[in-house]
């Protein structure tokens, strides 16, 4: 055993040594697997250590260094690279220690006495950083605390106000208080900084944050919120003694505010907390002394009870409830159902489910529950669905069912009316969230008659409630046709007598549903020819007519979401620009509850939806049976969308969708997104509307799509990038730092669930940026996407095929993938010779050009070449006479590099038809050509100084034996 671990480890040096890290490494932790001998195995972790430093992983460098030391402490060498290790992860102190011993074990060491200098002056320059920080700090907190300053009541700036003003005159006030602010604005500064953040916290400035907090002046509970996020940023030890020290009541209670800005700034803060307790909980944190923080657990739970308490609180205002119900929507749901602990969700059921229902039954104009704002339904369907998707199990299932239907049966049995309309309020949230649990609670006893019956009321509340609970429930096709039959004469009824707007505009949407349960069948209609263009019409109305409040005119939306399933509704829709401004007016607004409705209405325009064509001998053996064929509506033909995508962009499309992917709201759901993404990319189908969608912002509105949206959403936000990266400047169309980010959601379109064009177009894109920069390499290569990019150089399809050999012609620039033709055993020179001499042109020049650049780059490879395959000579004899210069021009460069390289091999050339086309090329007179001339006029010259042709005046003479 102990002989294989240092055959291994011999390998791995001679890996490390020939610039082979990861080889080398992948040795060295095989060898650790089998080794039974602790000197042996210190040996190896000092050697991986070396290769953690190339990589750059400096944590696990440390480790293995560590490793070693406790076999040895008089292994200079593992010192020394801990050290190194220590410097790079900002452990300066612990790093000079190392560094000491090194130089006293060592003292004429070179590298040894550089580093300890090197670390001298770092530990200088971070103690006058901190110094200065440290001054700053103070300058700050004297004047927040001073006590002669005019405001000496912190806590009520208010009282020192008047108190100001009897001491001094106004001017004196509007100074002092001036400095104040000023000084609160720099701790927020001085908080974003590592070492002003440190200094703030071990100077008691949480207690001074906490004052600030209770002040009542807006513009300094702001300054504390936003001091406090730099404080907690990144930082689990800080977080959790703020959570402590300042409390989840303060905090809460800042989130309650009525004030709108105030309670987002203290969603954020909290926001910021839970993702440092929740990544400290991933990684192993260790404080200065080396000891182990205490798990956050605890510290989760209570920020998380504290958020379902104020759910159900009237003194919570109605922004500060969407913002707690805004966190647990982003907390509390796993990330990923690939984490089998759902326990967070099944706490927040068993203590919090209950609470969310209460507010999801509140109806707003009954007396006596907690204020609400137009988003908060939506956000509570948000979240109970969010609750629902993530339980893994029938019996968690059944669980969150029974309690639904409880709450909703205990209030439908009381004899109040309030508490029957909080029931059905319940089940119209329950339906626009998990739909299941709301079709399970519509069918309990008495619910669907109820809201029926009081679709007639005179009260205009009750018959709001009502209405809206028939259109969600109308949402399956068998609850649809009954609704139909019972329930579409009542409706016409509301809209056509009704006398109240609110009841008017509900009414139509549901007639516009209803209208619309046939899909994009151009056969299957619910109403009469021409019913549903003049709904449409009358939703229209009610959208540009801006006398109307907002919350009508979005029902509006949501009735031309139902209609524009019929393709003559969209053809009106895009004719009229003034009910898409109207309509793109309002996705912008504060209203969030109007997304969806916008994204599914603007994939129906676009139709950007999936649709499955059928077999043409299953459409046949259907009509022989006589059973429904699905139609097509002959304007949903691709003419006719392609003229509707333009005139949606020259309404102003982009800027709308632009502004609903910055929405925060748990309303912005991921089935929204995907519609957003499904839109824009229809709008960059065309690639003279491109420039005009990244001109107006369409290519950053991708970027968070293609990870914050549905499995389908992500797929189709990462197309739109690779249509726009293929036939744009990257470097332009997501400038700066934004361009590195398309690398990976281009690299995930190279998977076998995706369709063949994407494959095809994440590419081309890919080649796109490979060629740009040497950064960008190594982005694609770190991001795993070679391997997948030569699996699809086998590809059958000629396109593909080509293209992933384009795009290695590109990467194969960057030094690491070289490397890779080096290996032995390898069959990818071999593939790029055959290639070089296949039919498709395209696939040749891509290979040629490989070759062209890998000859010229590592000579060593020219003599590989005559082993892979007899027909090696023929192939390049080919290029030489190709039709096309770009061949030609590639096939002299690859016959130069390999007489430069390697003499055997130029007399192989020089002995076949080579030396009679190089002849003829040099001697060409066509200024485009002058590039074949001059490389092949070098072949020539090449041959004559290894004897292998004789010079006459004005051209070759022959061959020498």
């Amino acid at each position: 055993m102990s002989q294989d671990s240092s055959t291994l480890r011999e390998e791995g040096n001679n890996h490390f040594k020939a610039g082979d890290v990861q080889q080398a490494l992948s040795c060295y932790t095989k060898a650790l697997k089998i080794s039974d001998c602790q000197s042996e195995s210190a040996l190896l972790y000092r050697n991986r250590a070396a290769c953690y430093l190339k990589l750059e992983d400096h944590t696990k460098a440390e480790a293995d260094a560590t490793k070693a030391l406790d076999v040895d402490q008089g292994d200079v060498k593992a010192r020394f690279r801990r050290a190194q290790a220590l410097q790079k992860l900002g452990r300066l102190d612990q790093a000079f220690t190392d560094a000491q011993k090194c130089a006293q074990l060592e003292p004429k060491n070179k590298a040894f006495q550089d580093l300890l200098r090197q670390l001298g002056a770092q530990i200088q320059q971070k103690a006058a950083q901190l110094s200065s920080t440290d001054s700053r700090v103070q300058q700050m907190f004297k004047l927040l605390l001073d006590s002669s300053a005019a405001v000496s009541d912190r806590q009520k700036v208010g009282k020192a106000a008047f108190k100001c003003i009897q001491m001094y005159n106004i001017q004196s006030l509007r100074r002092s208080l001036l400095r104040f602010n000023q000084a609160a604005q720099n701790l927020v500064v001085l908080s974003r900084e590592d070492a002003g953040a440190e200094q703030i916290f071990r100077n008691d400035g949480v207690k001074l944050l906490q004052n600030l907090l209770d002040s009542q002046q807006e513009d300094l509970i702001l300054s504390a919120l936003r001091t406090l996020v730099g404080l907690c940023t990144g930082h689990q030890s800080r977080t959790m003694a703020i959570v402590n020290e300042v409390g989840m009541d303060r905090l809460c209670g800042v989130m309650a505010s009525a004030a709108s800005t105030v309670s987002l700034s203290a969603c954020h803060l909290i926001q910021v907390m839970f993702e440092a307790l929740t990544e400290g909980m991933k990684k192993e944190i260790r404080g200065k002394d080396e000891a182990i923080l205490p798990e956050p657990s605890r510290e989760l739970r209570s920020m998380l009870r504290h958020l379902i308490d104020m759910l159900p609180a009237s003194s919570v205002s109605g922004a500060g409830r969407d913002s707690a119900i805004n966190l647990l929507v982003k907390q509390v749901p796993r990330k990923s159902l690939k984490n089998p602990d759902n326990s967070l969700t099944l706490w927040v059921i068993d203590q919090g489910l209950k609470k969310i229902l209460e507010v999801a039954g509140t109806v707003p104009e009954v007396k006596g529950g907690p204020p609400l704002t137009d988003n908060t339904p939506m956000s509570c369907s948000v979240l109970l669905n969010k609750l629902y998707d993530d339980l893994k199990s029938d019996k968690e299932r059944e669980n969150f069912n029974k309690l639904c239907e409880e709450y909703v049966q205990y209030h439908f049995g009381r004899s109040d009316m309030e508490s029957k309309l909080r029931a059905i309020q319940t089940v119209s949230v329950l339906l626009q969230g998990p739909s299941d649990v709301g079709n399970r609670t519509l069918e309990l006893s008495g619910i669907m008659d109820a809201v029926i019956s009081l679709c007639a009321s005179e009260n205009i509340s009750h018959q709001q409630v009502a209405v809206e609970a028939l259109i969600h429930a109308a949402g399956k096709a068998k609850r649809a046709s009954f609704i139909t039959a019972n329930g579409v004469a009542l409706l016409k009824e509301l809209y056509k007598k009704s006398e109240n707007d609110r009841i008017r505009v509900r009414a139509l949407v549901g007639l516009c549903k209803l209208g619309s349960a046939g899909g994009t069948d151009f056969s299957m209609k619910q109403f009469a020819e021409g019913s549903t263009l003049k709904l449409a019409k009358q939703c229209r109305k009610w959208l540009c007519n801006e006398a109307l409040p907002p919350a009508s005119r979005r029902w509006a939306i949501e009735g031309l979401a139902y209609l524009t399933l019929d393709a003559d509704v969209k053809e009106d829709l895009v004719e009229d620009k003034k009910a898409l401004q109207a309509m793109f007016e309002l996705a912008k607004s504060e209203d969030k509850t109007v997304l969806y409705a916008v994204g599914s209405t603007l994939v129906n325009c676009t139709n950007s939806y999936d649709v499955e064509k059928p077999d043409p001998q299953m459409v046949e053996l259907a009509k022989y049976a006589k059973q429904h064929v699905p139609e097509e509506h002959p304007k949903d033909a691709q003419s006719f969308v392609g003229k509707r995508v333009v005139k949606l962009l020259e309404a102003g499309v982009v800027s709308a969708l632009v502004c609903m992917v910055k929405q925060e709201s748990p309303v912005l759901t991921e089935a929204c997104r995907e519609c957003i993404a499904r839109v824009i990319l229809a709008l960059v189908e065309r690639q003279e509307d491109r420039g005009l969608v990244v001109a107006q912002g369409g290519g950053k509105a991708l970027l968070p799509l293609v990870s914050e949206s549905t499995d389908q959403g992500k797929i189709k936000a990462a197309q739109a990038l690779a249509k726009i990266t293929i036939t744009s400047n990257p470097e332009i169309a997501f400038p700066g730092e934004r361009v590195y980010e398309v690398v990976r959601p281009l690299v995930s379109l190279l998977a076998l669930d995706c369709t063949m064009l994407q494959n095809f177009e994440a590419l081309m894109a890919l080649t796109n940026l490979a060629g740009i920069s040497e950064r960008l390499r190594q982005k694609i290569i770190k991001e795993k996407a070679v391997p997948k990019i030569e699996g699809y150089m086998f590809e059958e399809h000629d396109m593909v095929r080509a293209a992933a050999t384009e795009c290695m012609c590109n990467l194969a620039l960057s030094t690491e993938v070289q490397k890779c033709y080096l290996a032995p055993d390898s069959d990818r020179l071999k593939l790029l010779v055959l290639y070089s001499g296949e039919d498709d042109e395209r696939l040749r020049k891509a290979a040629s050009g490989t070759l062209a650049m890998l000859t010229g780059e590592m000579p060593e490879l020219c003599t590989r070449i005559p082993d892979t395959t007899s027909h090696w000579l023929e192939i390049f004899q080919a290029l030489l006479l190709g039709e096309s210069q770009d061949l030609r021009h590639r096939g002299v460069v690859i016959v130069m590099n390999l007489m430069q390289a390697d003499k055997s091999l130029a007399e192989k050339l020089m002995e076949s038809e080579a030396l009679e086309i190089l002849s003829v090329l040099a001697k060409g007179d066509d200024p485009k050509q002058a590039s074949i001339q001059k490389a092949a006029q070098r072949c020539l010259d090449l041959a004559l100084e290894y004897g292998l042709i004789q010079s006459n005046e004005g051209g070759v003479n022959g061959k020498t034996m």
